[in-house]
């Protein structure tokens, strides 16, 4: 039986967000509730709210701003 050994050397993909941030340049809805719908990013895949994605675009036009 093999067994799985552990890397040591892992490293952060580019992906990753400790190497940089996803703007979640394009999503797909994947869930919805009576007051809730959830979004997919295709770049990261990361699942979140949708009102999540507004409120980060909204927090990136102010810190473009400054």
């Amino acid at each position: 039986m093999a067994t799985v050994q552990p890397n040591h050397n892992f490293e952060p993909s580019t992906n990753s967000p400790l190497k940089r941030r996803c703007r979640h340049p394009r999503v797909e809805i994947v869930a919805r509730d009576e007051d809730s719908e959830f979004v997919e990013c295709m770049e990261c895949r990361e699942v979140f709210e949708s009102s999540e994605l507004r409120d980060m675009e909204i927090e990136d036009s102010f810190s473009s701003d400054a």
